[in-house]
């Protein structure tokens, strides 16, 4: 019972330790309010700011509105073609055939 009491009375010393420790490293959890008003803008007032370096992005310019059916014949031919090329590379696969570019216009 006594090793009981004297391992408590440790423990309970170390968390106090630990705790006092633990407050001085973070500093106080009180905002402290300063004496005088701070001279620093608002950040409302930042972001309202021009600055130097920061450019304006230039608003997108009105499309054209693409027909759906035109996109679609696009990306059926663009099917049909890696198709054929997947094909041609099972018929006679190398290396060369493995690493040429497509013909399809939507690839980058």
């Amino acid at each position: 019972m006594e090793m009981f009491l004297m391992a408590l009375c440790m423990s309970v010393f170390g968390l106090a330790v630990s705790a006092i420790a633990f407050s001085a490293a973070t500093g106080s959890t009180r905002p402290q309010e300063p004496a005088q008003p701070t001279l620093q803008p608002t950040a409302r007032q930042l972001l309202e700011e021009t600055r130097f370096f920061a450019v304006e992005a230039p608003k997108p310019a009105a499309q054209p509105r693409v027909p759906i059916e035109l996109l679609l014949l696009q990306l059926e031919q663009h099917v049909r073609l890696e198709q054929a090329a997947a094909e041609s590379f099972l018929h006679a696969p190398s290396m060369q055939a493995l690493h040429t570019r497509t013909t399809s216009p939507l690839v980058h």
